[in-house]
């Protein structure tokens, strides 16, 4: 009589990410609040008692995906940013990567950005957290190029400068996510236009 084989036990590493993967995809579809853990176990394929295992509660996984995904983000388009070229190649290749991040995780994307209205403290400053040390690794990344401008990477100034650069160009993915028929390398050319070549480049109106 032919006996079937034991189901192989998937490793902890591997269901642990399937588990923030499936959170992912949850709490960037219908927010914190209207999360339930029963639902993210279902989409990860688990027991409510293996999610438990792995995340004691919805605010510490929500926190775990968060971080998880900014570190994957700021790896991801840092990796451009100190790349090699010209101060112009690098910044259109930096653009160009934050987009494809917002098109190929747009999960991810819109929970790090658009998601922050959860009404819990400990998020709230993780949050807060997450953007500051965001924009000041992104200043340390771009120290040569501040220092070009005249700016202390380390200045609130520079940190200034940076966080304006992360919230308008996510805004601009934002707008993309409403009009996606539009190519992107026309928006990083757009983004290209107002940010490399600046405001002042275009023509006054003529005074009437």
């Amino acid at each position: 009589m032919a006996t079937s084989e034991p189901k192989k036990r998937m490793p902890g590493t591997a269901r642990r990410a399937r588990i923030i993967e499936a959170a992912l995809d949850v709490f960037a579809a219908r927010g914190y609040h209207a999360t339930a853990m029963e639902e993210i176990a279902s989409a990860a394929g688990v027991t409510r008692s293996v999610l438990y295992d792995h995340f004691p509660s919805k605010r510490v996984l929500l926190i775990t995906v968060l971080q998880e995904q900014n570190a994957g983000l700021v790896a991801h388009v840092g990796a451009r940013i100190t790349g090699s070229g010209s101060p112009g190649r690098r910044l259109r290749a930096t653009l160009d990567a934050y987009f494809s991040f917002a098109q190929d995780r747009p999960a991810a994307r819109r929970l790090l950005f658009d998601h922050t209205d959860e009404d819990d403290p400990e998020i709230k400053a993780v949050r807060w957290g997450i953007r500051e040390a965001r924009t000041r690794s992104v200043a340390v990344m771009l120290g040569r190029d501040l220092r070009r401008l005249g700016l202390d990477p380390d200045s609130e100034a520079a940190q200034a400068v940076v966080e304006l650069l992360i919230s308008g160009t996510d805004g601009l993915a934002q707008w993309w996510e409403r009009h996606p028929a539009v190519p992107r390398d026309r928006l990083v050319e757009a983004a290209m236009l107002v940010l490399w070549n600046g405001l002042s480049t275009l023509p006054e109106p003529e005074a009437h």
